[in-house]
């Protein structure tokens, strides 16, 4: 179905055509992942995303108007808006969290797949676990906010409820500090 255009495939989709629905899945499928995966840096995340996306074709499908774009377009849309949404609720959910809870979930969420990966990663992990402890608990939180979550001081000054300097100075200085500790740490024999 290589010739056939856009909004024909889409109208076979939405019909339940087998061949139609191959066509459009295979015909769109890694844009849609694919701007999915550069929003959320989350591959399950953009995974669940872009089966919603093509559920949401399916169902809005007959109110598609090829006058406000392109079928890719319009799908990519729908794409860019539910990964905003998972965005926003991953952020809500940080803003309740723990710094301490905060500390662990930045430091061992990447599982390494070589064994000597893994000793290294967990020394590492380790080390900047041990870092981060040491630091002022809203020092700790602006920067895994920060560094782990990529919010700007901008978010975090609104969210935390501080000014904006305030929030570049705890950012500032928890990474200085941090870093002060892991040189420190590897100097030691």
């Amino acid at each position: 179905m290589v010739g056939i255009p856009d909004e024909a495939l889409l109208a076979g989709f939405v019909s339940g055509d087998p061949d139609a629905t191959r066509a459009f899945l295979q015909r769109f499928r890694g844009r849609v992942y694919g701007l999915a995966v550069a929003m959320l840096h989350d591959r399950a995340v953009a995974e669940d995303v872009a089966q919603e996306v093509f559920v949401r074709a399916w169902r809005h499908g007959p109110s598609y108007d090829p006058r406000l774009g392109t079928v890719s377009n319009w799908l990519l849309r729908i794409t860019r808006n539910l990964a905003i949404d998972r965005l926003r609720r991953r952020r809500t959910e940080v803003e309740t969290i723990d710094p301490d809870v905060l500390v662990s979930l930045a430091t061992s969420s990447t599982l390494p797949t070589a064994v000597e990966d893994a000793a290294i990663t967990s020394d590492m992990a380790a080390a900047v676990r041990a870092a981060l402890a040491q630091l002022p608990p809203e020092q700790r939180r602006a920067l895994i906010l920060a560094a782990y979550y990529g919010r700007t001081a901008e978010e975090i000054s609104g969210s935390e409820g501080i000014p904006l300097g305030t929030a570049k100075t705890r950012i500032l200085l928890g990474l200085r500090k941090v870093r002060a500790l892991l040189d420190a740490a590897e100097e030691k024999p």
